[in-house]
């Protein structure tokens, strides 16, 4: 055993620091205004049952002539694209001269229980992708996938090619079975069936619980002592609770849908292995044909750089480019860096394409 060598001035300044950090906090508390999201205004332009498909306004009218579509995952709510005033990939794009649009999948209920991959993909999706090209009169559109809403771009882009002229993916899986995919381990021996016929939809809890625990420590304890240290400015803990609000914002999962993302994506692998047939689709990889942006967080806990960087070996296109991004999972949209980087090399790699 090792001495531990405590300094006992610096010890004291320590106490003496947090104790005022504590008594400031209680001023600071009361000045905290109720956390908002979403700052970006936007309008709505096509609704079915719970869906919604926004397009955001910006300070100027866009330049570029094709619209980027946001497809998000079905597990988080998509504000965290625009979550406040200097944190949003949406606002950065708009500058930029992008048109974009976005899917709210919403809050599914019990009327979704049967909702299948078929249901989201060659359903939703694809009448979102047509409302928003007829509303920008335009006959194709660029696509954006994120996390899970990647994995489902890739499927509906391999069986509707027609309708994207570019393809973006971000912190995308594509390989499920990549050895530190701690959570792909987690599930390949769950029987998924049991679980799902059991509870139904999956409960929001219950999912983020499972995201929680793949660090347990970090996200359970060392962020909320963490806190401490932010007590006394305002607008530091009002950003730590806006993402709090979003963090524990989600939605269930309609119980067909995860049992069939589990089964084929997680357990199967069929996304590279082959085998995956999402209704009448049977998706190849080889089928993403049109140029292809892949951006990947290199210190993501939830889809390792390796999990997504495959991308290029099964993709059928010859115009792929990816970009690994320094940050995690959330920090490629929230992080200063992010707001400097992710939004111009996307209008960049589209632009070079706009003809």
């Amino acid at each position: 055993m090792f001495p531990i060598k405590i300094e006992p001035t610096k010890a004291i300044d320590e106490v003496l620091t947090t104790q005022r950090k504590l008594a400031a906090a209680l001023q600071t508390l009361r000045e905290v205004d109720d956390v908002d999201f979403g700052v970006t205004a936007k309008e709505a332009v096509y609704r079915e049952d719970k869906l919604v498909v926004y397009r955001f306004k910006g300070e100027r009218t866009p330049t570029a002539k094709v619209p980027i579509l946001i497809v998000y995952a079905l597990v988080n709510r998509p504000y965290m694209v625009d979550l406040q005033d200097d944190r949003s990939l949406v606002k950065n794009l708009l500058a930029q001269g992008e048109d974009v649009y976005l899917i709210d999948w919403g809050y599914p209920d019990l009327a979704d229980r049967w909702l299948t991959l078929d249901d989201y993909i060659n359903g939703y999706i694809d009448r979102s992708v047509n409302a928003v090209a007829a509303h920008a009169g335009v006959d194709k559109i660029n696509l954006l996938g994120i996390c899970q809403g990647g994995a489902f771009s890739l499927c509906y882009a391999s069986t509707h090619a027609d309708k994207i002229r570019n393809l973006i993916t971000m912190v995308t899986p594509v390989d499920f079975h990549t050895p530190e995919n701690m959570l792909s381990n987690w599930t390949r021996q769950l029987d998924v069936d049991l679980f799902v016929d059991t509870l139904g939809n999956v409960p929001a809890d219950l999912m983020n619980l499972c995201y929680l625990m793949l660090k347990p420590v970090r996200l359970n304890q060392q962020k909320y002592i963490g806190l401490v240290d932010i007590l006394d400015d305002k607008a530091e803990l009002e950003n730590f609770l806006r993402m709090e609000k979003w963090i524990f914002d989600s939605p269930d999962q309609a119980g067909e849908a995860f049992r069939q993302f589990i089964k084929d994506f997680y357990q199967g692998n069929k996304l590279v292995k082959g085998g995956l047939k999402i209704g009448p689709h049977e998706v190849h990889l080889g089928n993403v044909t049109m140029p292809v942006l892949n951006v990947f967080a290199e210190q993501d806990h939830l889809v390792p750089p390796s999990a997504s960087r495959v991308l290029a070996d099964h993709v059928g296109t010859d115009d792929y480019t990816q970009i690994a991004f320094r940050g995690g999972h959330i920090g490629i949209y929230v992080s200063g860096r992010a707001q400097r980087e992710v939004p111009a090399a996307i209008h960049d790699w589209l632009a070079k394409r706009s003809r």
